[in-house]
């Protein structure tokens, strides 16, 4: 199988994929609390692996190359529980604009930024237009668990869609970085149930710490994760992100 990521390949292979007009997958993640049971990089590693996956299903159609990740978002929320980094958002368009900024003068013009936390969701919304204005190039955006919806929707057993350190990140992990996993906390790995921001249909929006939803750091309930979840949630996103991918966006 061909290498993908964009840091293990010589700048000859990169020039080579730009000059058949490769897409280039920029995954955005966080660096934040996970409850008792999760390391901190779960959204960094998760969008990370999701992207190499969808790449390598990708690439039997259309070149395709994934850039180091960006492991820090907006984590504002969580910076209650400690262990958490975050960047102002002036911050992440600097470092988004100078990385597709980047990519584009590497000779790519197809790119697709995939995020892979929720508190990014709306802010990379907006970005993405600013971005395709002040690059003249048209920037894609999409997280990966809404690619993935209706696998996530099929999977998991006590929610709709993934919320934090929950059923479904848990059993991600679980399956890909199973080492991570301090499986003698997960009976202390649940709290509420949680609707993303940008699905709520509530009129008000107000931003609210995260340790006042919940003590345990956890919205929803890792004690039903399992390593075969996890597999199928990978597995599906991957495919849905892939599938984005070759139907090209961009052409529209």
């Amino acid at each position: 199988m061909s290498e993908v990521q964009w840091n293990r390949l010589t700048a000859a292979q990169l020039r080579e994929l730009a000059a058949r007009d490769a897409v280039v997958l920029l995954p955005v993640g966080a660096t934040e609390q996970h409850g008792p049971h999760l390391p901190t990089g779960v959204d960094d590693f998760l969008a990370a692996e999701v992207c190499r996956r969808a790449a390598e299903l990708a690439s039997e159609h259309t070149g395709v190359v994934v850039t180091p990740s960006v492991p820090t978002g907006l984590s504002e929320h969580h910076m209650a529980f400690g262990g958490t980094l975050t960047l102002s958002l002036p911050t992440l368009h600097a470092l988004l604009r100078d990385i597709c900024r980047s990519v584009i003068r590497a000779g790519f013009s197809r790119i697709l930024i995939v995020n892979g936390h929720g508190g990014n969701m709306t802010a990379l919304n907006a970005l993405t237009t600013e971005l395709t204005a002040e690059l003249s190039t048209p920037i894609a955006f999409a997280s990966y668990f809404g690619a993935g919806r209706e696998v996530v929707r099929e999977t998991l057993e006590t929610q709709d869609g993934l919320m934090h350190a929950c059923e479904g990140e848990t059993s991600m992990m679980m399956a890909a970085y199973p080492e991570l996993i301090r499986s003698e906390r997960l009976a202390e790995a649940h709290g509420p149930r949680i609707t993303l921001p940008a699905e709520s249909t509530d009129p008000v929006y107000m931003a609210v710490s995260f340790d006042r939803i919940t003590e345990s750091g956890v919205a929803g309930d890792a004690r039903v994760a399992s390593t075969e979840k996890g597999e199928t949630l990978l597995s599906g996103c991957a495919k849905a992100l892939a599938d984005i991918i070759v139907r090209d966006p961009w052409a529209k």
